[in-house]
């Protein structure tokens, strides 16, 4: 298992309305320094969420009280778009936000949410209109979002959302590609030990 299976998780959500937030704007370049991931909440929508004097920036809707802990993000179209920096889906694990609910995501930025456990959720248009005004009212941005029957509930009121099969099985039990991948360990020793009993040549 590489990371928390989910399943059901309830929590604040924030909205960030722009289309075509890119990777530089969530996780800038001079955060991909390092060997490894650490620190890269810190890193997160940096140029928004600070001034160039290090102060916190107050209009910046993270640093805000009612969604400065939000568990989700409602966003734009085409969020993700870009490079294809990973260092983008670690950042936004690392600072808490579990779940992206969009019209359209970058499909790279896509497929590293998924890879990473992080819920990336393309819903219609309409729907993501309507979580967007909830995600943005301060007295009432909380949403319940429910994986395996794959509906969204807030206020009295469930969306339903479509999720491709295979992503939804992988990030419902916490399997990145290599924890699929060894789910087939059996089969793969099986294959190797036929295929060089077969051709002993090629064993050193």
């Amino acid at each position: 298992m590489s990371f928390a299976p989910f399943l059901v998780r309830t929590g604040a959500a924030a909205a960030i309305p722009a289309a075509n937030v890119d990777t530089d704007v969530i996780m800038p370049k001079q955060f991909l320094k390092g060997i490894d991931r650490a620190g890269l909440d810190k890193g997160l929508f940096h140029g928004l969420r600070f001034a160039a004097s290090g102060a916190p920036n107050p209009d910046f809707v993270l640093n805000k009280a009612p969604w400065a802990k939000a568990r989700f993000l409602v966003v734009g179209p085409n969020f993700g778009c870009g490079s294809s920096r990973e260092h983008a889906a670690w950042g936004l694990k690392q600072f808490g936000i579990e779940a992206l609910i969009g019209t359209s995501f970058a499909g790279i930025f896509f497929d590293n949410c998924a890879r990473n456990g992080l819920l990336a959720i393309e819903a219609r248009e309409d729907i993501v209109d309507a979580l967007m005004a909830i995600a943005s009212d301060a007295d009432d941005n909380v949403l319940s979002i429910d994986l395996p029957n794959q509906t969204i509930a807030a206020r009295g009121r469930v969306f339903e959302f479509e999720i491709e099969s295979g992503r939804k099985d992988a990030i419902a039990r916490g399997l990145d590609t290599i924890g699929l991948t060894l789910e087939t360990r059996d089969a793969i020793a099986a294959f190797e030990a036929r295929h060089f009993s077969q051709n002993p040549w090629l064993e050193l």
